[in-house]
């Protein structure tokens, strides 16, 4: 297939997220000590990030004790030149997929600039958390080039 399929249109959202134990766990970690915080399932021996309170394998009870990152490594990115209205950005905005370290699972956030950094699939990254954090995703920053 080549080109771009689109189908222009409105649709108004409103959500309200409600972040249940196993991503309570992981808010509070982050807000309170700048942790990331996960699930090792035992049986499995798959650890998720965020935390989770079941295996989405094999549905074993997990608990949200399992210590990762800051660190971690870039599995797959992408970078956005146009807002979701179709209007130019004043310079591209680059997310990632992060796998932490001592995760099995990704994260997707922001990549942050830093020295002409073009980010790639492999490179080892880490997180820069907001000096005020409130205990919401946005308590990441983003991630930058590990040194």
């Amino acid at each position: 297939m080549t080109g771009e399929r689109r189908i222009d249109g409105t649709l108004p959202v409103a959500y309200r997220y409600t972040p249940g134990v196993g991503n309570t766990a992981f808010f509070t970690a982050l807000r309170d000590r700048g942790a990331f915080l996960g699930s090792r399932c035992p049986s499995c021996e798959l650890t998720y990030v965020p935390a989770r309170v079941f295996c989405e394998r094999c549905f074993a009870a997990l608990d949200a004790d399992t210590p990762c990152g800051p660190g971690g490594t870039v599995e797959s990115c992408t970078s956005l030149h146009v807002d979701v209205d179709d209007r130019p950005l004043a310079a591209p905005e680059r997310y990632g997929l992060i796998r932490l370290d001592g995760a099995d699972t990704v994260l997707l956030h922001r990549l942050l600039d830093g020295e002409g950094w073009e980010p790639a699939i492999g490179d080892r990254v880490v997180a820069v958390l907001h000096p005020d954090r409130e205990g919401w995703i946005t308590d990441i920053e983003g991630f930058v080039r590990q040194a």
